[in-house]
């Protein structure tokens, strides 16, 4: 009978941030396959758990990924995890994932931190749709160039940078985004030193000018705002009028065009009432 591979989300940062869950996979596994065994020995001492442990990273996933397949064939249950937070985002994990599936492996998630949801949630900024990019590249070229890519998105865009970086990023989407884009950095979230910067790209460029970043670093980058259309309240009512011809309930025909024309759905409507008669 196969194995159970449990791909599991560990703290980000505060080791208090863990669910009964997790730890009863931990306590239950036969293996444990880590990104760096330094780090997951940490959370294991910590619950007095003791666990055989293989490391499983960027440089060795390929070699790891084999013998962690034959182990789950042979009946081997599994915890994947990275050093913090979720694998398989941006963490090893996703080719493992996909192997598992190719051989018809059973997968189990064990949720937990994240992140990419915990700088989002305390940003301040859009959550309704975000996009997530991960690392932008070294090279300012091709970090430019993705730049000029999500300059357009309407939709929150969240990064991952690495604090020597995080300068010469900020730079970048001053250049190609403009001083006024609102961006967040969200850093060493949940640990003794976190912090989170908020305001337009040039104020958070001076404020890590005299005060370098450290530690693990989420941006997140406003939407671009689009361009509110010109309120005509005869075209308007005319589209009103269009949607609930088509079957649009009247109410959310207002709403529709309210939101469109960044408008108080009552002017529209009171405007539709008075020219009706």
């Amino acid at each position: 009978m196969q194995g159970i591979l449990y791909i599991c989300a560990t703290p980000i940062g505060n080791l208090e941030d863990v669910t009964i869950r997790l730890l009863k996979t931990l306590r239950a596994v036969d293996l444990v396959a880590c990104e760096d065994t330094r780090q997951t020995v940490k959370l294991l001492n910590k619950y007095k758990i003791k666990k055989k442990l293989v490391s499983y990273h960027e440089h060795n996933k390929k070699g790891k990924e084999h013998y962690i397949i034959n182990e789950l064939i042979n009946g081997k249950n599994i915890a994947v995890v990275s050093d913090a937070g979720m694998p398989a985002i941006s963490d090893p994990g996703e080719e493992l994932v996909k192997r598992a599936i190719e051989e018809n492996i059973n997968i189990e998630i064990i949720p937990g931190p994240s992140a990419v949801i915990a700088a989002l949630a305390i940003s301040g900024v859009d959550t309704s749709k975000f996009i997530f990019e991960g690392f932008l590249p070294e090279r300012q070229g091709k970090r430019q160039t993705e730049l000029r890519r999500i300059e357009p998105e309407t939709r929150t865009s969240i990064l991952y940078e690495a604090p020597h970086r995080l300068l010469a990023t900020l730079e970048d989407i001053k250049e190609i985004m403009g001083e006024e884009r609102w961006v967040v950095v969200a850093r060493e979230l949940t640990k003794k030193y976190e912090e989170t910067k908020r305001g337009t790209v040039i104020d958070l460029i001076n404020h890590f000018k005299t005060n370098p970043a450290k530690g693990e670093i989420c941006i997140i980058i406003s939407g671009k705002k689009e361009k509110t259309k010109k309120a005509d309240m005869t075209q308007i009512i005319e589209e009103v009028e269009t949607l609930i011809k088509n079957g649009e309930n009247k109410k959310e025909a207002f709403k529709i065009k309210a939101r469109e024309y960044n408008m108080k759905k009552s002017e529209i409507y009171n405007f539709f009432e008075k020219n009706k008669s």
